[in-house]
């Protein structure tokens, strides 16, 4: 009797998480991330101080997609949900990729980040843990395109 009470408590904690449409591949030390996309993607738009001992700077568009420098990446936004962003990131140069969630402040300009692997090369279960990192804004998108070229 006791098994068949732990396999009902096992399923009924597991079915909430399969209802919903979209999930992400996790770290591999966290619950599903589940990608629910409310927010207003926009606000992500502009440059972005990225620091995790290293400073980069990315450059995203309106819905929060963009590239930094370092092994030639880039940020793909997949949520924005209220103050949390989730997505992926990928770096060609050195062919790995992973996900990523911000805790944005209140006005959205600064947050406290995780990202991890979900592929390095051929490996698509990596074991290598990912960081943290903070982030701060730099400019936003109106401010780009108000900035007359150099000359």
């Amino acid at each position: 009797m006791r098994l068949h009470t732990a396999v009902l408590l096992f399923v009924s904690s597991i079915l909430p998480a399969c209802s919903t449409t979209e999930m992400a591949k996790p770290a591999p030390d966290a619950a599903p991330v589940v990608y629910s996309d409310s927010g207003d993607r926009s606000l992500l738009a502009g440059e972005w101080e990225y620091e995790d001992g290293a400073i980069l700077t990315l450059r995203l568009d309106e819905q929060g997609n963009g590239t930094y420098a370092w092994k030639d990446g880039r940020f793909e936004t997949q949520a924005l949900d209220g103050h949390l962003w989730q997505g992926m990131w990928v770096q060609r140069e050195n062919d790995r990729e992973g996900g990523f969630t911000v805790e944005l402040s209140q006005d959205f300009a600064e947050g406290e980040g995780r990202w991890w692997y979900t592929r390095i090369g051929s490996n698509q279960a990596p074991t290598e843990k990912g960081g943290t990192f903070h982030l701060m804004r730099k400019t936003t998108h109106a401010s780009l395109s108000d900035t007359p070229p150099a000359p």
